[in-house]
């Protein structure tokens, strides 16, 4: 690592900590030339995986047209923005760990509909309505059906 005040290449470490609940190591460092002392991070780099269109297009992974997805199928629901997020981080992970340079947007789409489901059943049926392109309100209810049919029971 050079030094970014006289930029020699002979730098120690003298501290290392994880950060981020483990995702980084902080690591205070010192240089051998000048004895400025600097902080660095370092974070595993794990590619996103490039996403295959219902068209058979192929467009590199948008963390923010999810995010804006995500917000839309939440907006104006008791759902909190950490909650949200979350679930984008877990959406996410769950595409690197595929190991798949290229994932089928449905793929992602049936992922995000898994996790609005445990986060809000309205906000899933949003967001199915216009994934799955309901035509009619019998597409309505059959989804409304196969949701309340899945819920387990609660005894009383």
């Amino acid at each position: 690592m050079h030094c970014p005040f006289c930029n020699a290449d002979d730098t120690r470490v003298i501290d290392s900590r994880l950060v981020a609940d483990g995702g980084q190591v902080r690591r205070r460092r010192e240089c051998a030339y000048c004895g400025e002392r600097f902080t660095t991070y370092e974070l595993a780099e794990l590619v996103m995986p490039r996403v295959i269109k219902s068209d058979g297009s192929r467009q590199p992974f948008d963390e923010d047209k999810l995010r804006a997805g995500l917000q839309r199928a939440l907006e104006k629901r008791p759902v909190s923005t950490e909650q949200m997020e979350i679930s984008l981080s877990q959406i996410k992970h769950f595409l690197q760990v595929t190991g798949e340079r290229e994932i089928s947007s449905r793929v992602i789409g049936e992922e995000v509909m898994k996790k609005l489901q445990n986060l809000d059943e309205v906000a899933y049926i949003r967001f199915a309505s216009v994934y799955r392109s309901f035509q009619d309100l019998s597409e309505f209810q059959d989804e409304l059906n196969r949701l309340s049919n899945s819920k387990p029971e609660t005894e009383v």
